[in-house]
């Protein structure tokens, strides 16, 4: 289904950003798979060209455009086949809008700059051991001192962790608050500050190629100016933002779902057994078909969310449905794509082997499944 809300420009731009994916990221999928990460000059390639934070005002360096550019971007990486390169759009579309939307004047010139071009590599770090879902259980803690505040603590499962210079901090600054979300607040710390390391690259199911990391933070000083917005509202600011976040995970299930359907379309005419082509048994037409329906369905779901979020509409209520239903559909429809290429489908030379692994964290990630129905249950 073709969204309403893209225009002719909107075409010649994805015509030209799947040229540079086709040229620059899609040849080395498979190596950077192996290698467990993406070079850092991509980066730079990347944010060169205008595709990286491309919503960014001019003034700080970015294009100014609206979020249909985002989306466009997303759908693009998605069919790369390589998910370490979504650890852009994670930087793009869900962490540098926290300085966009918080930060002070002061902030935005520091950062908003190199987050364009691709100098400066961002991360969010809420989750903890023990604190996930349940945010307002985050044990970090940063207590003034003078002008500074120090920080201790973990954080885990971190995107682009490792490689980040710039991570925004969940922290705890009044331990004893009551109701708890009133104690937590945001920090901008920045790659060198003393007592801010990075522990294990994480081994995960899929998404090898996708930096996930830990943070630690000893008696790590932090200035009171990198504060990001008020203290005490950091809860506030993770709910809002959280609601992209959402959006932006929707939008990767929705684009590797219909990835990986075309692919294995493409492979089931072509693909001999018995002396046919897999996809001239019944069974597996039916199959074809239901699953082309479902991603169909989530097709126009998601569209529809899209517009509501570009036209200002709280999104809170379908973006927790789609964020739900979306990803599990993607997660049912690589499952089926890797059973109709047989053996083929536990092969990595073939996308769909690791999309499998890639879109199991879907379901996880930015509120799992459980926590977008309790969501739902309270609107």
């Amino acid at each position: 289904m073709q969204a309403r809300f893209y225009k002719e420009e909107h075409q010649i731009f994805r015509k030209a950003f799947r040229d540079f994916v086709n040229k620059e990221i899609k040849p080395n999928a498979e190596k950077w798979e192996h290698e467990k990460g993406i070079p850092r000059d991509l980066w730079h390639k990347v944010g060169e060209q205008g595709y990286l934070c491309p919503w960014v005002d001019e003034k700080y360096g970015g294009s100014g455009v609206g979020f249909e550019y985002s989306v466009i971007i997303h759908e693009e990486l998605c069919r790369s086949e390589n998910t370490g390169v979504l650890g852009m759009g994670v930087h793009s579309d869900i962490v540098v809008p926290y300085i966009d939307h918080h930060g002070d004047e002061r902030q935005k010139e520091k950062y908003l700059p190199g987050c364009a071009n691709g100098d400066i590599i961002t991360s969010v770090a809420m989750s903890e051991p023990e604190a996930g879902s349940d945010l307002v259980r985050i044990q970090t803690k940063a207590i003034r001192d003078g002008n500074d505040y120090i920080v201790n603590g973990q954080k885990v499962f971190i995107t682009n962790g490792i490689h980040c210079d710039l991570a925004i901090v969940a922290v705890k600054t009044d331990p004893k608050a009551d109701p708890l979300h009133k104690g937590i607040s945001i920090l901008l710390v920045e790659n060198g500050t003393p007592g801010f390391s990075k522990g294990r690259s994480l081994e995960k199911t899929g998404a090898h190629s996708q930096d996930t990391g830990e943070l630690f933070f000893e008696d790590c000083l932090v200035p009171q100016e990198n504060l990001l917005g008020e203290e005490g509202e950091g809860f506030k600011y993770l709910m809002y933002n959280l609601q992209q976040e959402r959006l932006v995970m929707t939008m990767d299930a929705q684009a590797v779902a219909e990835y990986v359907l075309e692919k294995t379309i493409e492979y089931c005419k072509v693909r001999n057994v018995f002396g046919r082509p897999v996809s001239r048994f019944q069974h597996n037409t039916f199959k074809i078909v239901e699953m082309a329906t479902e991603v169909e369905m989530g097709r126009v779901f998601f569209n529809s969310l899209v517009e509501d979020f570009i036209n200002g509409i709280d999104i809170t209520l379908k973006v927790s449905m789609a964020k739900w239903w979306i990803t599990e559909m993607a997660n049912r429809i690589a499952y089926q794509c890797t059973q109709l290429h047989g053996g083929y489908g536990c092969m990595k030379e073939y996308y769909v082997a690791r999309a499998s692994g890639d879109v199991r964290s879907m379901t996880i990630a930015a509120g799992t499944s459980e926590i977008m129905k309790i969501v739902m249950m309270g609107l």
